[in-house]
């Protein structure tokens, strides 16, 4: 890890740098407003402004935007989050002002063509066809959805009549009202120097008055689904749990029982389920968690006839983790702290994560993740251990 240096300015505008002894350079810029804070006609806007960022600046056509990272080696992407939505580059360090002018340019300054909304409206339509036509995205999006009601169980990518409506006078509010340097948070990790990239941002910063974010409501709710689709070979199911938000000591504690429960070829549900019973090829658990929420899902693929089996056999995996010992849960904090320092590895990962934390908690917390998961006891893992409502989505062949 490098060195660590923070700045807010005085209208809220969030700068963060780690300087690395590397050849490159990662740079994400985020806005704090994502798919949670939206009603149920405005679902997948944050998304669609994701999209519609590239499309174009007053400098800068789309082509020229990718050209200018993409010649020099770079690579260019953006992501939608419930929370926040982020834009962001890899370049070598050498490249590292021409990618920040191209990203502050596309986040701060996008015209929004109206030929273009209208093409890329379809676009993301069928982003959301592939997601519905893929089994495993189906039954993720239908966990959450069991899980939450709507509008924050909804996809972040929306619903295509939403995605059909938006207009650019729309577009252009939304962008306005959340997309303020106020509401917005830089990154930068790699061989750069903090006063390079302090002198561009105070160069090209406007330091508009603070803007206040929407309230996001959610409702928890607990419910099943199930489906029946045409040509598929296996069952898909998932089943979801509301995880503990209430402090930040027990969001440690949640990654610990996740990673011992379902995370890779050592967990606890690829040894129960796949190596002795061959019930599956894929059974896993994943956590999705922001500042206003977080669950646990175990998904799993099987044949429609080992549905009731796979499900009781989590369930019992997940509810056994109350007889974890002392000495099991010393080497589970020894693979969430390794896996988490290999995937630290990589300086755009780094940028996310240190954007993550500053979105949850503050950034700074990032740098005492080891100190964190060590403090995580079995009392906590026991607890987790002891919640029994969970959400059910069932997805099997016809």
């Amino acid at each position: 890890m490098g060195l660590f240096t923070k700045k807010v300015f005085r209208n809220g505008f969030t700068l963060i740098h780690e300087k690395r002894d590397i050849p490159v350079v990662s740079l994400i810029i985020s806005s704090r407003f994502g798919s949670a804070f939206e009603n149920e006609e405005e679902k997948g806007i944050a998304h669609f402004l994701e999209h519609m960022c590239f499309k174009g600046t007053k400098k800068r056509d789309s082509e020229q935007i990718s050209k200018e990272i993409e010649m020099v080696g770079g690579i260019l992407n953006a992501f939608t989050h419930e929370e926040f939505t982020s834009y962001h580059a890899k370049v070598p360090s050498k490249y590292f002002l021409n990618a920040l002018d191209v990203l502050f340019d596309i986040f701060f300054n996008p015209i929004f063509p109206e030929e273009e909304i209208k093409k890329e409206a379809l676009v993301v339509c069928e982003e959301i066809k592939m997601y519905d036509d893929n089994p495993i995205y189906f039954t993720l999006n239908k966990i959450k959805e069991s899980l939450y009601e709507a509008p924050f169980g909804l996809p972040i990518s929306g619903k295509a009549e939403n995605i059909l409506s938006f207009r650019r006078e729309k577009l252009l509010e939304f962008h306005k009202n959340f997309y303020s340097s106020s509401n917005s948070v830089l990154v930068v990790v790699g061989g750069v120097d903090f006063q390079d990239v302090l002198d561009f941002v105070e160069k090209k910063l406007s330091l508009d008055e603070k803007k206040l974010i929407k309230k996001i409501n959610i409702k928890k709710r607990i419910s099943n689904m199930s489906f029946t689709k045409k040509d598929l070979k296996q069952a898909n199911l998932c089943l979801g749990f509301h995880f503990p938000l209430s402090s930040e000591k027990e969001s440690y504690a949640t990654k610990v029982f996740n990673s011992i429960l379902g995370e890779g070829m050592s967990s606890k549900l690829f040894l129960e389920v796949r190596e002795k019973k061959g019930l599956v090829y894929t059974i896993k658990s994943d956590l999705d968690t922001g500042k206003n929420y977080s669950y646990m899902y175990i998904f799993a693929g099987t044949d429609k006839k080992n549905i009731e089996e796979v499900i009781y056999t989590s369930l019992k995996e997940f509810s056994k983790l109350s007889d974890l010992t002392e000495e099991e849960l010393t080497k589970i904090k020894e693979k969430v702290i390794g896996n988490f320092y290999l995937e630290n590895e990589d300086s755009l990962n780094v940028a996310t994560n240190l954007l993550m934390f500053e979105i949850t908690k503050k950034a700074e917390d990032y740098y005492n993740f080891e100190e964190n998961i060590k403090k995580v006891s079995l009392d906590e893992i026991k607890k987790i251990s002891k919640i029994k409502k969970f959400s059910k989505v069932v997805l099997k062949p016809e």
